[in-house]
C-alpha cells in the first residue's frame, strides 16, 4: 500500500500528480504547516527531516520529490514516465536535479534571481513540448515549481513562451486536474 503525506500545493503536489499518472492505489495524509503537523513526534518518527512529500511504501518511508518520482516511474513502467535509454534517463535525472538545486530555491533568493533561473529553464526547454523528448517525471517536477511561483515572478505574459506552453500542456492533463481539484478541496496552506 502507498500512503502519501502531503500539504496541498507544496512540493508534495508533484508526487500526488505522479500517483494519479501511474494509476496506483494510494491514500493521502494531509499535514498542516500552520499547525506544525510536519514537526510532530509521530511524523518525525516517519521522516526525521519533517518534510513533505513522504511516501510510505508498504510502511517504509521514501522522501524527496526526485526520489519519489523516480520510484513511481520505475515501479509503474506502463505509465511511461521514464524513457528507456540510459542517456535519456540521465537527462531526466539532470532536469530533476536542476529543478531541486536551482529552480526550487530561486524565489528565496529574490525575484531577479528567480527570473534569471526561469530564463535558463526557457533556454533548456528550447521550444520542446516536454523536458526530455516524451512526457516524463521531469515535466511533473518542473510544472509544480512553475505552478507555485509563476504569479510571484511579476513578468508579463509571453516572457517565458516555452515554459508557459509547457504549463498549459500540463494543466490539460487529467492527473494534474485531479490533483489540483483534490488539493484545492483540502485547502492550501502554502508557506511564504
Amino acid at each position: 500500500m502507498l500512503r502519501l503525506y502531503l500539504s496541498p500545493g507544496s512540493s508534495s503536489m508533484a508526487a500526488h500528480i505522479a500517483l494519479h499518472e501511474v494509476g496506483a492505489a494510494f491514500e493521502t495524509v494531509q499535514l498542516s504547516f500552520d499547525r506544525k503537523e510536519t514537526q510532530t513526534p509521530e511524523f518525525l518518527a516517519i521522516n526525521p527531516a519533517g518534510k513533505v512529500p513522504t511516501l510510505l511504501v508498504d510502511g517504509r518511508p521514501l522522501t524527496e520529490v526526485a526520489g519519489i518520482l523516480f520510484y513511481l516511474a520505475r515501479r509503474f513502467p506502463e505509465a511511461r514516465l521514464l524513457p528507456e535509454g540510459a542517456e535519456e534517463q540521465a537527462h531526466v535525472v539532470s532536469w530533476m536535479s536542476f529543478c531541486a538545486s536551482s529552480v526550487h530555491p530561486a524565489r528565496r533568493l529574490g525575484t531577479e534571481h528567480a527570473v534569471a533561473v526561469y530564463r535558463i529553464v526557457e533556454e533548456k526547454l528550447g521550444g520542446r513540448e516536454w523536458c526530455v523528448g516524451a512526457y516524463s517525471i521531469a515535466d511533473i517536477h518542473l510544472f509544480r515549481l512553475f505552478w507555485r511561483f509563476r504569479n510571484s515572478l511579476g513578468q508579463p505574459a509571453g516572457t517565458f513562451p516555452a515554459l508557459e506552453a509547457h504549463y498549459d500542456r500540463m494543466m490539460a492533463r487529467a492527473a494534474v486536474q485531479r490533483t489540483i481539484e483534490a488539493e484545492k478541496a483540502m485547502g492550501y496552506e502554502l508557506p511564504a
